[in-house]
């Protein structure tokens, strides 16, 4: 990797398992740098257990030094209780970046399997092989990890066209 190599971490939102997984980027090549699974305390109350994935995002943050985070957005499941505890880990999840002052992107579920495996309704055990093979010095252990991976691989190839987009917006609104 040359200088304009970009690190990015992934990260795969969930109050039971969060998933974060951190590449770098040059260009078209992705290198694997770590990954892993946050599982804050499942008898904790609520509130404990969100200061806690705070935490470890933060913690992952600033022991590998991202310069970019992506995150996997909140999908509405049947049940609307599940929903919101998962969009309250999403914003404890979020905010860690942001807080340290990283740019962070969001990016739909489906997205995110076309982009890895060229198929928006991929099943886990694609995405997991198209790791595998994009990545394969990656140590994953299972579906967490490797959706992380995934987020950051999509944040990878869509960043730039995010940046251009950006850099028109205001020119756009100032004619």
């Amino acid at each position: 990797m040359n200088g304009r190599a970009i690190r990015i971490i992934g990260i795969d939102p969930g109050l039971r398992r969060t998933g974060w997984g951190i590449i770098e980027c040059d260009g078209a090549r992705l290198v694997y740098v770590a990954s892993g699974v946050i599982t804050p305390p499942k008898d904790d109350d609520l509130a404990y257990r969100l200061s806690a994935l705070f935490d470890s995002i933060t913690s992952v943050i600033q022991s590998f030094s991202p310069s970019e985070a992506a995150v996997e957005e909140t999908f509405v499941n049947e049940n609307p209780r599940s929903t919101l505890k998962l969009g309250q880990a999403r914003g404890a999840i979020l905010l860690a970046p942001a807080r340290l002052g990283l740019r962070v992107a969001e990016y739909t579920p489906n997205l995110i399997k076309k982009s890895v495996t060229g198929t928006g309704h991929a099943e886990k055990h694609q995405i997991q092989a198209m790791i595998a093979f994009l990545l394969p010095k990656a140590k994953f252990e299972g579906a967490d990890e490797a959706d992380a991976l995934a987020i950051a691989i999509t944040h990878a190839h869509h960043r730039t066209s995010r940046q251009r987009l950006a850099a028109l917006t205001p020119k756009v609104a100032e004619t």
